[in-house]
């Protein structure tokens, strides 16, 4: 390959390279997916990730790499170091998953899918990391940046990113530009994130209630007329706003009162001032079921998100869109509220990438396809030789 004064491809040979790059990558099937397999057995709620971050710190240890570690906050940690290593690049994939270690997480591979609970999200992700270090030996590619590849802790609903918060915040390697690996959905390119406030909402019944009050039908009753309400809250359309009703749960029968009901929300807007418009109402809800019902309802706020993020023309997003349509990836622009919002709070450029199709998100028979894996994962490494390159700095 021809190379620039500087020893490194130009952006126009990493596009031209992309396609040979997707078909030797398909020599790279039982890596990924032994990898994934093993991984996605290892039961990883959030909080309890400890088991799946020990596998992937001793893949990296396997591998080689540099200064491998898992930090106060559980996350895990190594460095594949670069030919100059005057750049870091933190390529980050979160590690838990929505599903308890009561789930039974078999992996069942077919010829052209793997199935089981959390694969696409986001076990795949955290297999790539796993992977990659094998993968780079493979493609001889060699990086002029250290190359940070972390599996993140605690990210998903109460854990609110604080896994790579802790390290951003903590670290002594100041971070140049980061890339979120999520199993699905290929072509998904997030590069900004809006505002968003992630709550629940909790009614408790005493033993000792008068039941002539409200709750009179139990705390179910009580989450029932809070929806109605919240349903009422008057949206926007501009700037985009929108209450999401995530979960309800409440009762253990059919023939005995709930005591105990929850309500899991998110709201979402572009606006910050709406955000905190949105709170404002869900407060005043809340304090007038609790006097009105005389019974216990309480609201806890689990995250909070700042809209911000890098614009559509950035050099990291067209670059990562160029490489997109080389490889003929149809891209997919989404605002964000995983990971990236954590870059973003650092004011450190980064993208959100998917690598496969997938179906049944989040369901206990989650499902991803195999073939478009290795699309996936050369977008992914075109990624990092143009962001290794410099093409990827803002001018």
């Amino acid at each position: 390959m021809k190379k620039l004064s500087n020893g490194l491809p130009t952006m126009e040979e990493i596009l031209q390279q992309l396609p040979d790059m997707q078909n030797g990558l398909e020599e790279m099937r039982e890596v990924v997916l032994a990898n994934l397999v093993m991984l996605g057995e290892i039961p990883s709620p959030t909080f309890q990730e400890a088991d799946r971050v020990q596998f992937l710190v001793n893949r990296f240890s396997e591998c080689g790499l540099a200064s491998i570690s898992t930090d106060e906050a559980g996350n895990g940690l190594a460095v594949h170091p670069g030919t100059k290593g005057d750049r870091n690049i933190l390529l980050v994939a979160h590690t838990d998953t929505v599903f308890p270690r009561t789930v039974d997480h078999s992996m069942s591979v077919e010829k052209e899918c793997v199935t089981g609970p959390g694969v696409a999200d986001n076990s795949l992700g955290v297999a790539v990391l796993a992977s990659l270090p094998t993968i780079l030996e493979h493609l001889n590619i060699n990086l002029s940046s250290n190359l940070i590849l972390m599996g993140a802790t605690r990210s998903l609903g109460r854990g609110n990113l604080s896994g790579l918060r802790f390290f951003l915040s903590n670290s002594e390697m100041p971070v140049h530009c980061g890339v979120c690996v999520e199993g699905m959905e290929l072509g998904r390119l997030s590069f900004n994130s809006i505002g968003m406030i992630r709550g629940e909402i909790q009614c408790e019944v005493p033993e000792n209630y008068d039941w002539t009050g409200i709750a009179a039908s139990g705390a179910i009753s009580v989450i029932n007329e809070t929806i109605n309400q919240i349903c009422a809250i008057p949206l926007p359309k501009k700037p985009y706003s929108t209450i999401i009703l995530g979960s309800v749960e409440g009762g253990n029968s059919f023939n005995t009162i709930a005591t105990e009901a929850r309500l899991r929300f998110e709201a979402r807007s572009d606006s910050v001032e709406i955000v905190a418009q949105i709170d404002e109402l869900l407060n005043d809800i809340v304090a007038e079921m609790k006097y009105r019902s005389k019974a216990k309802v309480t609201l806890e706020t689990l995250a909070l998100r700042q809209p911000g993020g890098i614009g559509f023309r950035h050099p990291l997003v067209r670059n990562v869109r160029n490489i997109m349509q080389a490889l003929d990836i149809q891209p997919h622009v989404s605002p964000s509220l995983s990971e990236l919002s954590a870059f973003i709070d650092h004011k450190i450029p980064a993208v959100t990438i998917g690598i496969t199709h997938g179906e049944r998100h989040n369901q206990e028979d989650e499902s991803i396809q195999i073939e478009p894996i290795y699309k996936g994962l050369a977008q992914l490494i075109g990624s990092l030789m143009a962001i290794d390159g410099g093409y990827c700095d803002k001018d």
